[in-house]
């Protein structure tokens, strides 16, 4: 959330200079007995996710947003993790996890299980440069937590599988204030409240939906296997089902990190990567009910940070977080596609579905945002198919089209009002008889304002046709490593040649320029 972080600079240099020291609450349990040591007996407690974030005026409310603030003191029961029964065959420590603000680990199970266990609070510190952490903006940064719904996640599996989305299954657990049975990780854990999951890494762990996959791999190495052989492939129809599925939550934390691959083995020695959702954390975001948080979530400032309500406000930041994994995950895919996959996930998601759903939150905290979260879903649903063309036209703005490390032939013929792109790789063409058709579609002008075509490696051939008089749609051409070659039919107009080996040139053509930096390489795996 850095712009909102640097949103709130004035506030708080006007304010106290001073981090908080005893910023989170010591222990998650409330009620009787909630501060003598907690009998070893003990199968539940009542506890809340973080009350810290519910003691400020109403001034502070009114800059800063009331957020989620009284669903993180709601009192919620609890049962108390036991690493022994947790899962079968029992659990044991692994590696810590978790980027700059969570508090996470993974526990071993039995048959090469792995489980995630992530603490309902965060800490951002890292975020900020080491000399503002002892300032009175780490109090803000920390505050900014409450945007989240920490028990959002809990909702989530009944509405993916009625989706047809693979899904984590997140148990609520409170970790004991004497807990030591988590290594490194047992102090930073103890006294809080978590979500226990099962990851997928083994294939022990494949539910019913992902049956026949051969494999499962993260994010970085399905893309590293997709850029270095065509044969590997993204079910692009699946990852759009999955997508709108983002978009109906209000997730907006999708980025490339984000996920985990099903691999499936297809006819012809080719492979399909079917997505897995992972850390629902920032589902039914509500984040604009404060000056400070509206102004950040401007445009021009954080698209992303949108506030889940009954309508789409910007679909476009929405789905911002998630651009480079949606450019290469949704890249075959029409705007008929998108509505026929909205209008699919209408007919799943019934109100009875969501109500049942809603239930999943505890008590309290169904008690305060059950109804208004679940009147949301009900009008979000309504309201889908408008959303998913939002989201459609959102990439076709200006699409970016990659090859392989293979030798590939791109056929681009340009056209007043449309160009059409054709990728043939001989690679693919010798596993499928002669078939070596990888790519085809048609982006019209009045959608798309740019296109990219990355030859990535491999030597690469453009063949760019240019007919009729007018405009073409603007083409950047990325050369790659390989020794590539560019053929050229007609007008160079709005036709601009990066390179890295200066080698792509043509008759009529600007010589290549090197490529921006951020191209430069093709295993360039994520957009951090």
């Amino acid at each position: 959330m850095t712009a909102y972080r640097l949103g709130v600079v004035a506030l708080s240099l006007a304010a106290a200079s001073c981090a908080r020291k005893n910023y989170f609450q010591s222990d998650a349990r409330v009620g009787p007995g909630s501060t003598a040591p907690l009998p070893l007996a003990a199968n539940s407690v009542r506890a809340t996710a973080g009350r810290h974030y519910n003691r400020h005026s109403g001034f502070y409310c009114w800059f800063l947003g009331r957020h989620y603030r009284s669903t993180w003191a709601a009192a919620v029961p609890a049962p108390v993790l036991r690493l022994s029964t947790a899962a079968p065959g029992g659990l044991l420590p692994s590696k810590s996890g978790g980027g700059y603000q969570s508090i996470s680990m993974t526990l071993s199970g039995t048959q090469g299980r792995e489980y995630a266990l992530r603490a309902l609070d965060k800490e951002p510190s890292r975020t900020l440069p080491v000399w503002l952490r002892k300032t009175f903006l780490l109090n803000v940064v920390r505050d900014a937590t409450s945007a989240a719904n920490p028990y959002g996640a809990l909702t989530v599996p009944p509405l993916a599988a009625a989706a047809g989305v693979p899904h984590s299954r997140p148990r609520l657990v409170y970790v004991r204030p004497d807990e030591q049975g988590l290594g490194a990780m047992s102090e930073r854990f103890r006294g809080k409240l978590a979500l226990l999951e099962e990851k997928y890494n083994a294939l022990a762990s494949l539910t019913p939906d992902l049956a026949g996959a051969t494999g499962l791999v993260g994010g970085e190495a399905m893309l590293a296997r997709v850029y270095t052989h065509p044969a590997n492939f993204i079910d692009q129809t699946a990852f759009l089902r999955a997508r709108l599925l983002d978009v109906w939550l209000g997730d907006w934390d999708r980025h490339e990190g984000q996920w985990q691959w099903a691999a499936f083995a297809e006819p012809g020695g080719r492979v399909r990567y079917r997505a897995i959702p992972k850390d629902r954390d920032q589902v039914y975001f509500r984040f604009d009910d404060g000056l400070i948080p509206w102004l950040a979530s401007r445009r021009f400032i954080a698209p992303q940070f949108q506030t889940f309500k009954p309508e789409y406000d910007n679909v476009a930041g929405l789905v911002y977080q998630a651009r480079f994994i949606d450019q290469r995950g949704l890249s075959q895919l029409t705007r008929a596609d998108f509505r026929r996959m909205a209008l699919d996930l209408q007919r799943r998601l019934p109100d009875t579905l969501i109500e049942r759903a809603m239930r999943r939150l505890p008590p309290a905290v169904f008690a305060l945002e059950g109804e208004r979260i679940g009147t949301a879903l009900k009008a979000r649903r309504q309201a889908l198919p408008q959303a998913a063309e939002a989201f459609y036209l959102s990439l076709a703005r200006e699409p970016t089209l990659g090859g392989t490390a293979q030798a590939e032939r791109f056929e681009v013929h340009r056209y007043p009002d449309s160009t059409t792109v054709r990728v043939f790789s001989a690679t693919l063409g010798q596993q499928r008889a002669g078939d070596s058709l990888r790519f085809r579609r048609t982006y019209f002008s009045a959608e798309t304002r740019e296109l990219s075509l990355d030859g990535l490696g491999g030597n690469d051939i453009f063949e760019v046709t240019t007919t009729g008089r007018g405009s073409p749609l603007p083409l950047l051409l990325y050369g790659g490593t390989g020794r590539d070659q560019l053929h050229l039919h007609g007008s160079s107009v709005r036709l601009k040649l990066y390179d890295e080996a200066s080698d792509m040139t043509a008759a009529g053509a600007r010589r290549p320029h090197l490529p921006r930096k951020e191209r430069l390489a093709y295993d360039r795996l994520n957009d951090d």
